[in-house]
């Protein structure tokens, strides 16, 4: 049976860059999500690097923390039953050639870095990001 629960999304700063952040919002919420909070801000490098410091390590990490913070970004909470899942379908596959038709990153993306969007994967991932991003008193 699906439960209700939260989840993380990230409109990266590409797609805030070309002006499509309305367009995603819009996806998001006919998808059936509830927008619960909603912030834009810009990462410095400190902030990405801490937001993904799962990927330290990692050959894409530097280059990650350099896009992440090369401009404004939406973080939100959205909620809905089963939100981590469906929300990552509404995104897509990481890389946007192989995203299925219809979702956010075949319509959107333009390579696997500049995807337009974030999403959680996992419950403790998202109790994590949600917490980076958002007070409880703050998810309204």
């Amino acid at each position: 049976m699906s439960q209700l629960e939260r989840t993380l999304a990230i409109i990266k700063p590409d797609s805030v860059a070309r002006g499509i952040a309305g367009e995603i919002l819009t996806t998001i919420e006919q998808a059936g999500f509830r927008i619960r909070g909603l912030r834009m801000l810009r990462l410095d490098r400190r902030q990405a690097e801490g937001f993904y410091a799962v990927h330290r390590g990692k050959l894409f990490f530097a280059d990650l923390v350099e896009f992440m913070s090369e401009g404004p970004i939406v973080v939100l909470a959205l909620e809905r039953e089963d939100a981590i899942r469906k929300w990552r379908e509404a995104m897509g596959a990481t890389n946007p050639a192989s995203a299925a038709e219809g979702t956010i990153r075949k319509r959107f993306g333009t390579s696997m870095q500049r995807n337009c969007v974030h999403g959680s994967d996992a419950p403790d991932t998202a109790h994590f990001e949600l917490g980076y991003f958002f007070r409880e008193s703050e998810m309204v």
